[in-house]
């Protein structure tokens, strides 16, 4: 199933500014909110869709991945993804929406819902993100790509199960806050009384304290491990383009959910191929007597080699297109192409029967330059191709 867009989701302009976005996301957030609509899956499935969108394009540097490169910029692809996904909303669950966007409810939430039941606000720990860079040849490129990577990262704690608690000893509720998260304040204005929310201090918005500590972890419940994750990115990635994989970053403390694992794709320069965008150039050398006669020549492609005539009277500087042979589009079934650019080579050392040869031919009619009008200048040639 394709993914909706995120800017229809929202209901928004792709040049909506950053306030315009926060604000569509709250009428989204109040009108699917699921304790505003209790046992209602589909509004809550839009409340999650409306969650990510939001945590798109209210980030600068995701927004523009976004832009440019469609779901695939910030890990929609399909076919790409390594685990964590939950949902088919980047991982996201209840608590993540809260714990990430409560602020942006304002009175309607706090951070507890309507009526104040429901969550407690009591605050999941977020990971932070991983980032790599994956190095990938043009081959895999075209072709799409798994690979098994190496990072150091936190992970949960085995001996504690990600608790933090010593050999499953049992989490008090926190004191201060009641094991709610949040602490009210009420404050009497020329207004009235008006109610406020905060993280409470004591527990740090969890809701609950650790009596004894795991020595392993020192209460976090998680410590450092390596992880052998495999990815599968698709084909048609480009240099710098950064994929990401939900729930595969750090994990989160004491029983938190996981950071993504965002991938910085570095393209290894082909040895002959130049690449500009879906499109490949390769440079062909072939000597005055071939293109006087025509010839046949080998063209390197991304799954071997292709032959090519070359007709009599070819003129250096000709580009030869071989239609499809280039990279895929990420976001669509199309693909480009490979121009051949033919040079025509001329010789640098001679000996003396090759110049008498040359000699013999120079006042010959047919080695004289007879330049068309139809012949067309290099930027014409260039500028056919990419219209």
């Amino acid at each position: 199933m394709s993914k909706r867009d995120y800017y229809e989701i929202l209901e928004i302009q792709k040049n909506a500014s950053a306030e315009e976005i926060k604000k569509a996301y709250r009428k989204m957030a109040i009108k699917y909110h699921p304790d505003k609509n209790p046992g209602d899956k589909p509004s809550e499935e839009k409340f999650k869709e409306a969650a990510e969108a939001y945590e798109v394009l209210s980030n600068a540097e995701k927004k523009q991945r976004y832009d440019q490169y469609g779901h695939a910029g910030v890990g929609g692809a399909g076919g790409f993804g390594g685990g964590g996904g939950q949902g088919g909303f980047g991982g996201m669950n209840m608590d993540d929406i809260f714990s990430q966007f409560g602020d942006v409810f304002g009175g309607h939430f706090g951070g507890g819902g309507f009526g104040g039941g429901g969550r407690g606000g009591r605050r999941v720990n977020r990971g932070s993100n991983l980032r790599v860079k994956v190095k990938m040849t043009l081959e895999e490129i075209a072709n799409g790509v798994e690979k098994k990577i190496k990072v150091n990262k936190y992970v949960s704690c085995k001996p504690c199960s990600g608790s933090g608690a010593k050999n499953g000893s049992a989490h008090s509720s926190c004191g201060t806050c009641r094991g709610t998260g949040q602490v009210t304040r009420v404050t009497n204005t020329i207004l009235g009384a008006m109610q406020t929310s905060s993280t409470c201090p004591t527990c740090g918005g969890e809701g609950q304290t650790i009596t004894d500590k795991c020595t392993a972890c020192h209460g976090d419940g998680i410590v450092r491990d390596e992880d052998i994750i495999t990815i599968n990115i698709p084909a048609g990635v480009a240099d710098g383009m950064q994929l990401s994989v939900s729930g595969r970053g750090n994990m989160g403390a004491r029983g938190g959910v996981a950071g993504d694992l965002i991938i910085v794709v570095e393209e290894i320069e082909h040895e002959l191929l130049k690449r500009d965008g879906l499109h490949l150039f390769y440079d062909h050398y072939i000597s005055i007597v071939d293109a006087a006669l025509g010839t046949q020549i080998e063209v390197p492609t991304i799954d071997g080699k292709a032959k090519v005539k070359i007709d009599a009277g070819t003129q250096s500087g000709k580009v030869l297109r071989l239609k499809g042979k280039g990279l895929p589009d990420i976001n669509s079934y199309s693909r480009g192409d490979i121009l051949v650019n033919i040079n025509v080579w001329t010789p640098q050392h001679l000996t003396k029967d090759e110049k008498k040869i040359l000699e013999d031919l120079r006042n010959a009619e047919n080695f004289k330059p007879h330049p068309s009008r139809k012949d067309k200048g290099f930027f014409e040639r260039m500028k056919q191709y990419f219209e």
